[in-house]
């Protein structure tokens, strides 16, 4: 079952290029850390400066490397409808355990045409689809009205929400079932919205400290609040200093003072002020993971 803490994995890159032997390491560490499942190729994967093929590669080491000892989520979203179906048949063809499809940027779609979109993918391969719902980068938010239709659909099994509306867990509840599945898209308050009914969090913090998030899933989804809110303490410092900058750069920076993979990003995406560089240490010497 896809739950817990399921990092939306950083996309490592070496000189310009994809540093795949980085890659495989990090999957196996999220592994060995705990972390529930994986998240390729979405946003933090900077999906959107990857070439096609590289996008494909990307999704294909992480399924093999992972082995099918955790899920794979693979990134397959655009706001083209034919290459989002393409990208959603590689990652079944190559074995990846759903998709994560965003909801089409730019072009604002109607919700008539979310569910004309999602259908077409929804029907395009034989794979679990979740909807990522974030408005603040896609401009439409998908309704919970337009969620419950689309929840219909055997394949559409989830959404995660970042849209930063907590009670979006319970409409959602309402219009698409207590059996759909809820993973939160906003580690800051990731603790409230398994309170509400969620399931877990596709995280980015989780790629700095995937044993820190993936205890402090465990511990909602245990009930165990108090747990929960003593470890979120920790984390706290950390979900606000990286996204200072876009958050997937201060991911990269965090995991290179973990010898982790390089902070090297594509542009427009340009390294952290030195500032930012500053906040994101300190959350992490908060964090006791420096």
């Amino acid at each position: 079952m896809i739950k817990g803490s399921l990092p939306a994995l950083v996309t490592p890159f070496k000189n310009g290029e994809l540093d795949l032997d980085a890659l495989k390491h990090l999957v196996e560490w999220h592994i060995e850390q705990g972390s529930s499942g994986l998240v390729p190729v979405g946003t933090t994967g900077e999906s959107p400066t990857l070439s096609h093929a590289e996008h494909e590669k990307v999704v294909e080491v992480v399924v093999e490397t992972a082995a099918g000892r955790i899920p794979v989520i693979a990134g397959a979203g655009s706001n083209n409808t034919a290459e989002g179906i393409r990208l959603v048949r590689h990652a079944a063809k190559v074995g990846a355990d759903a998709a994560l499809v965003v909801t089409p940027y730019y072009n604002k779609p109607t919700q008539r045409g979310l569910i004309a979109h999602f259908t077409a993918l929804h029907d395009a391969a034989d794979i679990p689809i979740i909807i990522y719902n974030i408005p603040s980068r896609s401009v439409i938010d998908m309704l919970p009205e337009t969620m419950g239709e689309l929840s219909k659909l055997p394949r559409i099994i989830g959404v995660k929400d970042a849209t930063g509306d907590l009670s979006r867990v319970p409409q959602q509840r309402i219009t698409c079932g207590t059996d759909f599945l809820q993973l939160s898209g906003e580690d800051a308050t990731a603790i409230g919205y398994n309170a509400h009914g969620g399931l877990g969090c596709i995280t980015v913090t989780g790629n700095v400290a995937p044993k820190l998030c993936a205890q402090m899933q465990k511990a909602t989804l245990d009930g165990d609040y108090a747990l929960a809110r003593e470890i979120n303490d920790k984390l706290m410092p950390l979900h606000i200093s990286l996204f200072l900058e876009p958050g997937l750069v201060g991911a990269k920076y965090a995991m290179s003072l973990l010898g982790l993979c390089s902070d090297e990003v594509r542009l427009p995406l340009t390294p952290l002020a030195d500032e930012t560089k500053a906040h994101i240490r300190a959350a992490m010497e908060h964090a006791e993971l420096l």
